[in-house]
């Protein structure tokens, strides 16, 4: 693992020279983010050693350098998922490059499910927590004594610092900011209403296929996060509808620019 890294971190500083303090994972619907970037520099998955290429329905699979709010940034566009067969550490692979590259801040986005009943279609919600019902942890193995301690503490998974920041700019900008707990979940198939009442019990405010992984390799690095899910459509059971991969990723696209807004604010003020 540790050789991988060194390979990918040596090709990256010979393609673009960064001083990026902070990493954003893009989720459905906000490409964008990347492709406004100034003085962008894109290199492709494919190219990079070792990296893991994403195979998921609207991901680019590049990671993008750039200019956010006056603020070097490294945007991923495209992650990688359980469901896609990547294994937990190509899954986590990313951020561990990322930590090597001087990366302190990691912001998280997802396409979401709401499970909270007061929750709209189009809302963004701050994530304040997660629960891991993925059945398995990306540390699992031989601890990289390098990144962090065999038992990382999770308390404070996604930064109140951070989180503070992030509802400074939603204020600022007029946006209605919800607050809620990320179910993290395998996929690909949809959950069962049955298990969606399941996760109301739990606690769960939000469910969705991805970033649980990437937060537990972040916090164990020492990385700070931030997380952000973009609710693209109501849990089964709530609405009375059938659910489409389709139908979550149009509602990213078209609700993604206000999240793309409240991200590039939050970034200028970190």
């Amino acid at each position: 693992m540790l050789e991988l890294l060194k390979a990918a971190k040596t090709y990256i500083e010979g393609k673009v020279k960064t001083n990026a303090d902070t990493a954003i994972i893009l989720g459905s619907g906000l490409n964008h983010i990347a492709e406004n970037l100034e003085d962008a520099v894109f290199l492709d998955y494919r190219d990079i050693p070792a990296f893991p290429v994403s195979t998921a329905p609207g991901h680019k699979g590049r990671l993008a350098f750039g200019k956010l709010s006056g603020k070097d940034v490294i945007c991923m566009q495209g992650r990688l998922h359980y469901y896609e067969g990547h294994c937990k550490e190509d899954i986590v692979f990313p951020i561990r490059l990322f930590k090597e590259l001087g990366v302190k801040t990691l912001i998280v986005t997802n396409a979401a499910g709401g499970i909270n009943e007061n929750f709209d279609v189009g809302d963004i919600m701050l994530i304040t927590d997660h629960i891991n019902l993925t059945g398995t942890n990306p540390l699992i193995g031989k601890n990289l004594d390098c990144f962090g301690t065999r038992f990382p503490d999770m308390t404070y998974a996604y930064a109140p610092r951070l989180r503070e920041k992030a509802k400074e700019a939603a204020e600022q900008l007029g946006i209605k900011l919800r607050e809620g707990v990320y179910i993290g979940v395998t996929g690909p198939s949809f959950e069962t209403p049955a298990e969606i009442r399941a996760f109301r019990v739990m606690g769960a405010d939000a469910v969705g296929m991805s970033t649980v992984f990437e937060v537990i390799a972040a916090v164990h690095a020492g990385i700070e996060v931030l997380g952000f899910s973009l609710i693209t459509n109501k849990a089964a059971g709530i609405s009375g509808k059938c659910l489409s991969g389709e139908e979550v990723n149009e509602i990213g696209r078209r609700s993604g620019e206000k999240l793309g807004k409240l991200i590039e604010t939050t970034v200028g003020e970190l």
